[in-house]
């Protein structure tokens, strides 16, 4: 999901300005529907849906006008895949409170990738935390609620501000026990907030810290979503597209 999507309009599609474009995606159990905005005459663009599942779906674009029905003007499929971002968001997601998993991915610290791999590597595993179906219950401590702040481990928010991963550390920031792990300790007495101040990470600190810190300005253009029973609406800041989400 969030990917820039670019719509090519024949020369007989190319029409008034009173025209609005969208594009309506449909899977085995969840539609989509994205407005789109116009680049030129004869360009659109939108962005891709989070979807639930990977298959290929059909997508319509789909033409309105005031006064008139709507029209479907081309029909196209695409294809949802999964990719290495969804396996690791899905791994860490699974493994909140399961502490050889947890110390296990430390390994990936002592290799220090360089920073416009971080930067790559937060932006994608974040986006597919964003879109994974978490249940209801899920904690970013674990499942394990007896465990106290008192008890030194190693938690989710450890290994994002280890690795300097801003935004996947504002995203756990926002979920169930976000809060809650920057005061927890692991084996080595670092806390989430100690490790950010120790490696210099200066924004990731002040992210931590500041109790009205705003969003990471490189998380301004992901997309906001209002959820509404079993309706969302998302909308893409750096686009000014929207996006409506429903069960099939």
């Amino acid at each position: 999901g969030d990917s820039v999507i670019t719509v090519q309009l024949t020369e007989e599609d190319k029409v008034e300005d009173d025209v609005v474009f969208y594009l309506v995606f449909t899977g085995s159990t969840v539609q989509h529907c994205t407005s789109t905005r116009k680049i030129n005459p004869g360009s659109l663009e939108t962005i891709s849906p989070g979807h639930d599942c990977c298959e290929t779906v059909k997508v319509a674009l789909c033409a309105s006008r005031e006064g008139h029905p709507v029209l479907v003007v081309a029909e196209e499929t695409f294809q949802f895949v999964q990719d290495e971002a969804y396996d690791a968001a899905q791994f860490l997601a699974t493994c909140a409170g399961n502490q050889q998993a947890l110390n296990f991915t430390r390994f990936l610290d002592r290799s220090r990738p360089p920073a416009a791999d971080v930067d790559f590597l937060d932006e994608k595993v974040a986006l597919a935390f964003r879109h994974l179906k978490l249940p209801a219950e899920w904690n970013v401590l674990g499942a394990d609620q007896s465990l106290t702040e008192n008890v030194p481990r190693e938690t989710l928010m450890h290994f994002a501000v280890r690795l300097g991963l801003l935004r996947l550390t504002w995203f756990l920031l926002q979920q169930p026990g976000g809060r809650g792990a920057l005061s927890i300790h692991n084996n080595e007495g670092a806390t989430p907030v100690s490790l950010a101040l120790e490696r210099g990470y200066q924004k990731l600190h002040q992210l931590l810290t500041e109790e009205e810190a705003r969003e990471p300005d490189s998380w301004s253009t992901l997309s906001h979503t209002v959820h509404s029973g079993d309706y969302r609406v998302k909308h893409h800041r750096g686009l000014n597209v929207y996006m409506l989400t429903a069960e099939a």
